[in-house]
């Protein structure tokens, strides 16, 4: 494995080396942290009933603002109703009176009664219609609003599920970085620093232990003039995967 033509080559001993696979161990699992952080299962429920509360409360608005237009309509059309009732009213009394003698004026008189009898009828079921009307969109209010009330319920109460969940993830991945740290602290500022390069280049995995022959950061096979290098090596050299470039850490395990 020549590796001049690459990058300075690095040295540490086996121990240090196998130090970097505990290293590696500490990354994976804070890898696995992160994305169980990230695919809560609960976290998707909650996204969802935040959408569907917000859908509510526009639909709750909406509902409320066709209430309160139909009550307005109701009130313009119960003091249409008492306008012509307070009409009839006068009129009634006038042909009670008996101050009216001319037959022309009783008759006028009268055939406005007539009129203002059809008139409130007609706004009586305009009235009606208008009420029925409210008391549906009043009940569709109440329906609206006893859902937005249960969805908030069941958010607050997924909510805490997912805050408790991340409570716990977070306090595990602290107890991680820490022993991240420890292990990061013994290793030499080069290797971690080449270490840290390749991880953050190859999808978070930068060194893997050589099993039987294999890279265990790409699967593959080394072919027989690799392993020979290897066998070659020193026991000091920080060797490299030819196939994926990770660094390539000698084990027990190795089949050398």
């Amino acid at each position: 494995m020549d590796q001049s033509s690459r990058e300075p080559a690095l040295k540490a001993d086996a121990f240090t080396q196998l130090r970097l696979l505990d290293l590696q161990e500490q990354d994976t699992r804070l890898g696995q942290l992160s994305h169980r952080r990230s695919h809560l299962p609960d976290a998707a429920r909650l996204a969802d009933l935040n959408v569907q509360l917000s859908r509510v409360d526009d639909e709750v608005v909406a509902a409320q603002t066709i209430a309160s237009d139909l009550e307005r309509e109701q009130d313009r059309a119960e003091r249409d109703v008492a306008t012509v009732v307070e009409r009839m009213q006068r009129d009634q009394q006038l042909l009670d009176s008996g101050t009216i003698a001319d037959p022309r004026q009783l008759q006028s008189l009268q055939a406005e009664l007539e009129s203002l009898v059809r008139r409130r009828s007609d706004l009586e079921d305009v009235e009606l219609e208008i009420m029925e009307r409210v008391d549906g969109a009043s009940a569709a209010v109440a329906v609206l609003t006893q859902q937005r009330t249960d969805l908030a319920v069941e958010r607050d109460e997924v909510a805490a599920a997912v805050a408790a969940q991340q409570s716990e993830i977070d306090a595990e991945r602290a107890e991680v970085e820490q022993v991240r740290a420890q292990i990061a602290a013994e290793l030499p500022a080069d290797l971690l620093a080449l270490y840290d390069k390749i991880r953050a280049d190859h999808g978070g995995v930068g060194a893997a232990p050589l099993h039987r022959g294999s890279c265990q950061g790409c699967h593959l096979a080394l072919p027989p003039n690799e392993i020979e290098e290897i066998r070659a090596a020193a026991v000091d050299a920080v060797l490299r995967c030819e196939e994926c470039r990770r660094i390539l850490v000698r084990t027990p395990e190795s089949g050398l």
